[in-house]
């Protein structure tokens, strides 16, 4: 059957085209593969290899009982998640989070896909919009979608596409950490996947470093940014480390460097003031990258201010931060709820040009196009996941749950989800959320 069936193109090979692509050939529906790099490179991309993770190594929470995105990783994983496979296969300790080698998961991806009969990978950019005659694409371009087609379809739909910056972290030698004053410990102890309990590394704040620290990031010299890029907003989960020290003295230590959870070996009589961790980035456990410090510092700015980290005072780093810019559609007004667009239906778009945030969002939206694709191309329906699910809760507040005037790129929560009973309260809340998702989930996949 599939010697008469015509390819479905799948433009960008991240997370949600290589998982698209993924659906689709394991339906039996032939894909075309499109992928700019290494022909035209990204300011973020350092290889040329598919899904390759750029701003972190984790895809958080890995709880499926108590956590959204833990949610959203079973229900993947039932869906036979090409993402989620090679993910858990390359996992590296992270506490409660599924944190992977990126180099391992990456290659993995790449070998999957490239090496499937049903999908051709062809290195090249999609310069405007797709040939008249590829009658079914899924655009999964993700945040550095390629210029040209970024106008085309701007011109096309008349919306102004919405932009904001993300920041990337740096990483660390693990050789260079001073052990005599950090320490390894996840957060309660709580191992998690692939994990011991001693999975983060953990640097120590006293109150005056730690107000030194502060006035050195706010005061450090930071990027210029071009004419064009100066009104473009920041993504609010994934705020630069010293963005957010500008909001309040407070504001990091209640953040991404609260010292819950946590005790200092070297100083056990007293909780510290403040934490930086370090989890691993790689599964040989020789590279750290620093939780929440993403980051618009010039390099040797950060070089000098996180060596005033306790325990990082000869920190050598692998790489710096830096800055990429991020577009993605006015996805509740232009696309329906199959992730056409409405005035174009023979595009779908997928990932983080649709206003999803986050890598595990990305592929699940990726996950689903690759689904409606492969049945609109067989002929069948396509039933839309409940939206008592993740999936169905991320797809339901892209293309029409949010407020198109005011969208902004979201996270899997709880809250996009129909609520229970009023009557539970705290963690049965959240486990009443998670017990009726994965139920109406497996009476969708046997449909």
């Amino acid at each position: 059957m599939t010697d008469t069936l015509r390819p479905v193109h799948v433009i960008g090979g991240g997370l949600a085209g290589t998982e698209a692509a993924w659906q689709l050939a394991t339906r039996g529906v032939p894909v075309v593969l499109h992928e700019m790099r290494p022909v035209r490179k990204t300011e973020a991309h350092d290889t040329e290899k598919l899904a390759e993770l750029v701003c972190s190594n984790s895809f958080r929470s890995d709880d499926a009982e108590y956590n959204a995105v833990g949610l959203l990783h079973e229900e993947m994983r039932r869906c036979g998640s090409l993402i989620l496979r090679c993910a858990d296969a390359h996992k590296v300790p992270a506490g409660g989070a599924l944190a992977m080698d990126r180099d391992g998961f990456a290659d993995a991806v790449t070998e999957a896909v490239s090496t499937h009969p049903l999908i051709t990978l062809q290195r090249e950019e999609v310069a405007g919009l797709p040939p008249e005659d590829w009658d079914s694409v899924i655009v999964a371009t993700g945040p550095l979608t390629s210029p040209a087609l970024a106008e085309a379809v701007r011109a096309h739909t008349g919306e102004e596409s919405l932009a904001f910056f993300d920041a990337i972290a740096p990483i660390v030698y693990l050789e260079s950490v001073d052990l005599s004053k950090a320490w390894f410990q996840s957060r309660y102890d709580k191992p998690g996947p692939g994990g011991t309990g001693k999975d983060y590394i953990n640097c120590a704040f006293e109150k005056d470093e730690y107000r030194a620290f502060i006035d050195a990031l706010i005061g450090g010299e930071k990027l210029d940014f071009k004419e064009w890029e100066k009104n473009t907003p920041y993504f609010e989960g994934c705020l630069p480390i010293e963005v957010m020290a500008e909001r309040g003295v407070d504001t990091l230590r209640y953040g991404p460097m609260k010292p819950v959870g946590l005790t200092n070996p070297h100083k056990p009589e007293r909780r510290p003031y403040a934490v930086v961790q370090l989890r691993q980035d790689n599964a040989l456990g020789t590279l750290y990258n620093l939780v929440g410090f993403q980051t618009k510092l010039r390099h040797a700015e950060q070089t000098r201010i996180f060596r005033m980290i306790p325990g990082l005072e000869k920190a050598e780093f692998a790489r710096l931060g830096g800055m990429h810019r991020n577009t993605f559609l006015n996805s509740p007004r232009l696309l329906d709820g199959a992730l056409r667009l409405k005035s174009l239906p023979r595009l779908r778009f997928a990932g983080q040009v649709t206003g999803c945030e986050g890598y595990v969002e990305s592929a699940a939206v990726g996950l689903l196009a690759g689904r409606f694709a492969a049945a609109e191309r067989l002929g069948r329906e396509a039933p839309r996941p409940p939206v008592t699910t993740a999936l169905g809760a991320i797809l339901g507040h892209i293309t029409g749950g949010a407020e198109a005037e005011t969208y902004q790129p979201m996270n899997v929560n709880f809250g996009l989800f129909p609520p229970v009973d009023e009557k539970i309260r705290g963690r049965d809340r959240k486990l009443a959320y998670t017990r009726r998702a994965m139920s109406d989930l497996d009476a969708w996949l046997k449909e």
